[in-house]
């Protein structure tokens, strides 16, 4: 049991526990009474850590060959982008790795492997020699790769993190020429942005975007008489008009909620169209109410048109339906 506190949680391969002294058969007995447990095939850990992408990540490390690169969603976890679904938080996904220079994928228990045209440009090496593949490679591959609404998501928290230009996608775009999901890829990119804070926050943009409806702005800065400064998540500042959403982890206390309606009313009463959106809105049968009463306002307030709304708050206040109602006449 030496050798695993000395590996401090770290994970470790069996040749590393035989050099220590560990005995093949010592090593299966830790394992049997629960111990040690198997990350990888051939490589261990103590049982008392936790499992995660970073430690797979760290054990594919210890037994990949040079050619293999952690890539596509496993990639963006260990640059500090999740995109994993909230169900793969408990079920952790196989590590996605590609084998660039023509290599065959990895056979080995607990990776999924692939097969990729990977430049020495497209990789990069954090700590602990994990090869992983670049911010801007990995937000095209997954750009590619995976839904619109993901993929929108995950350019945009990218754009964010790593201060990714269009210019910088426009330049490895060429590069994608013919490659499966590269039309998504071509359409999601100027669609972008590098102020989205959430990935719902970019659903709901792409959302309008596919209505038909013109694209509302990220974060959008406004000072509002009563409340101060604000900052809009999707807005049209010339027609006062935003879309919030309105997550769990900021938006379910009592406190928050009061919060809300005090910065709501000012907004309000400064002649704002706030229509507020909640994870059940984004569901296919639900968004075409909002998106009607989104559309409605864009029309009203158009120049050219005269329109009046006012605000009536849902009793319920709960999570059906945007909260804020209003009617154009």
């Amino acid at each position: 049991m030496t050798l695993v506190h000395q590996m401090d949680g770290r994970p470790f391969t069996a040749a590393m526990a035989r050099a220590a002294g560990l005995t093949r058969n010592r090593l299966g007995a830790l394992v049997t009474s629960g111990q040690v447990r198997p990350v990888l095939y051939g490589v261990y850990v103590a049982a008392v850590v936790p499992d995660s992408v970073d430690l797979r990540a760290q054990a594919a490390a210890l037994v990949l060959p040079s050619h293999a690169v952690v890539g596509d969603r496993s990639a963006a976890w260990l640059l500090g982008i999740d995109v994993l679904a909230l169900e793969e938080h408990d079920l952790l996904p196989r590590l996605e790795v590609v084998s660039a220079g023509g290599k065959g994928p990895s056979v080995r228990d607990g990776i999924l492997g692939g097969k990729r045209d990977l430049a020495e440009s497209d990789v990069v090496t954090l700590a602990g020699g994990v090869r992983v593949t670049t911010p801007l490679r990995t937000a095209c591959d997954i750009g590619c790769l995976y839904g619109r609404y993901r993929a929108l998501a995950t350019i945009d928290e990218f754009r964010r993190a790593y201060g990714l230009t269009l210019g910088d996608f426009e330049a490895i775009l060429p590069r994608y020429r013919g490659r499966r999901g590269v039309i998504q890829l071509r359409e999601l990119v100027p669609l972008s942005t590098d102020r989205a804070d959430s990935q719902p926050e970019s659903w709901v943009r792409l959302m309008v975007h596919d209505e038909g409806l013109p694209m509302p702005a990220a974060q959008v800065d406004v000072v509002v008489s009563g409340w101060g400064r604000a900052r809009l998540e999707n807005a049209y500042e010339h027609l006062r008009i935003a879309i919030e959403y309105d997550g769990e982890r900021f938006h379910s206390l009592p406190e928050d909620r009061e919060r809300d309606d005090v910065r709501r009313a000012a907004l309000d009463a400064g002649g704002w169209i706030v229509l507020v959106v909640r994870r059940g809105d984004l569901a296919a049968e639900r968004r075409a109410g909002w998106l009607g009463e989104l559309g409605e306002a864009i029309a009203v307030r158009t120049p050219g048109r005269v329109g009046k709304r006012r605000y009536v708050r849902r009793p319920d206040g709960g999570g059906g339906g945007a909260s804020y109602r209003w009617r154009g006449r």
